[in-house]
């Protein structure tokens, strides 16, 4: 009997390690090419870091359309929110950047969370970030509606609202509503906005971004490092 209790223990405490969480293995190539890029490249001091999925990774302008910052890109394509807060220790935390731009959530609900958890998770990745950097002020890119994406619309609609709402209540944490610029009178994603895929953006679509982002970079990252120094980049 004494055997079999000892099996059964065995068999759950291996069940629970396997039931941690999810995987964020995936992603550790990336991660690497981004530290093998630090190395040969140092990241520039007193940067803004833009985080997130495949809108942040593809945004090839960056620099250019945030001339008179220095920006650090580390959007890893395909990833979820709770992504960007696993590798946090990797790429944000030895950047200690002056401010944070975060687009990610349009992959987390194709994978099947739900609003609710689309919230918490950015929510966690603010108090992570903040850990060694209280304070540092935070905006997120709300989640775009697609044309590849749009039977989501409702819970992505959902999401944004649960995000601006919790953000609401926090300090110097911002909700940037793209949302509205990048559909038509009836409420359908502009087609000049994105590329054959329906999903990811042309240029056009990034110039609204731009209009969002830029004008809270200009109240919140007011470091006078950041406006001084030329613009750099990081691949």
């Amino acid at each position: 009997m004494k055997k079999l209790t000892i099996l059964l223990t065995l068999l759950v405490l291996s069940f629970a390690g396997h039931a941690k969480g999810p995987d964020h293995s995936q992603w550790e190539n990336d991660i690497q090419a981004f530290e093998a890029s630090d190395k040969a490249n140092p990241a520039p001091a007193n940067a803004v870091l833009f985080i997130g999925s495949s809108s942040i990774r593809m945004w090839s302008t960056l620099a250019d359309d945030f001339s008179g910052y220095r920006v650090i890109n580390r959007g890893f394509g395909g990833s979820d929110i709770d992504d960007s807060t696993a590798f946090a220790d990797r790429i944000l935390a030895p950047y200690h950047p002056v401010a944070i731009v975060m687009y990610a959530g349009d992959n987390d609900i194709q994978n099947g969370d739900t609003p609710e958890q689309v919230r918490d998770d950015f929510a966690a990745f603010v108090a992570k970030a903040r850990q060694e950097q209280p304070g540092v002020p935070i905006a997120f890119i709300s989640i775009k509606p697609s044309i590849a994406r749009l039977s989501l619309l409702p819970n992505i609609q959902r999401a944004n609202t649960l995000i601006r709402q919790w953000a609401m209540t926090q300090k110097n944490v911002a909700f940037l509503d793209i949302a509205p610029a990048m559909v038509d009178a009836n409420g359908r994603p502009k087609p000049e906005l994105f590329r054959e895929d329906g999903l990811h953006m042309t240029p056009a679509g990034y110039a609204l971004w731009v209009a969002q982002v830029r004008p809270w970079l200009a109240d919140h990252a007011t470091a006078a490092e950041v406006k001084r120094q030329p613009n750099a980049t990081t691949p």
